[in-house]
């Protein structure tokens, strides 16, 4: 049998997740006062001095004074990461060839097809077109 009643184990949980999320909280606005551009640095170095000594008192003052900025700064940063992203697959995925995706090459294709169909050229001579046409 344990001395430690139910409810007391409950608190206890309720507490370590409250510590938790003030930790959370404390990481959000620092990382906040760091990423806003509009903040010079001796406001960033005042606002975590603030935070940093009076904790409790620093970070509800900053979410009076500057909370409703945080959630348009936090969009803005991801609008640019997503942005960025679109950019490095776009590039990516970009094919070396020609500049019109690769229309040129589709169409000697056909026509070395045409070629071959029309008995013009032998499959070997095809075989060998368009290996050296797809190496490009």
């Amino acid at each position: 049998m344990s001395n430690y009643p139910l409810l007391n184990l409950f608190l206890t949980m309720l507490w370590f997740f409250l510590w938790i999320m003030w930790f959370m909280l404390l990481f959000h606005v620092i990382a906040d006062i760091f990423r806003d551009d509009h903040l010079g640095g001796w406001a960033k170095a005042g606002w975590t001095i603030f935070v940093c000594i009076l904790p409790f008192l620093g970070i509800f003052v900053y979410l009076i004074a500057r909370g409703h900025g945080m959630g348009e700064r936090e969009r803005e940063r991801a609008q640019r990461q997503e942005q960025a992203f679109r950019s490095y697959v776009r590039d990516a995925a970009r094919e070396p060839g020609p500049p019109n995706g690769g229309q040129d090459r589709v169409g000697e294709l056909e026509r070395l097809a045409g070629l071959r169909n029309h008995g013009d050229i032998t499959e070997a001579e095809y075989q060998q077109a368009k290996s050296k046409l797809l190496a490009v």
